[in-house]
């Protein structure tokens, strides 16, 4: 059993509206926050020994349905 870790966020120069909400509130707060990014962190177990098996496993997932690839990139690592 593998473990694998995929994270999901938004290209530099498609627009974060969620980003942009949550870094005007911690600046309200007194936050000095530059650039602030939302995305998503997906955590999955799969039956693989090997991590190369994994990964690839993990990158087929985030192509085909995790990641929008218009709009969002993606990473992939995995833990045993």
């Amino acid at each position: 059993m593998s473990r694998v870790h995929i994270v999901v966020h938004l290209k530099e120069g498609v627009r974060d509206p969620a980003g942009e909400a949550v870094q005007h509130v911690l600046r309200d707060m007194g936050f000095l926050v530059e650039h602030l990014r939302i995305g998503r962190h997906i955590t999955l177990d799969v039956d693989s020994a090997a991590g190369d098996d994994a990964a690839r496993l993990g990158r087929e997932m985030a192509e085909r349905l995790l990641a929008n690839p218009v709009m969002e990139q993606f990473s992939v690592e995995v833990r045993s």
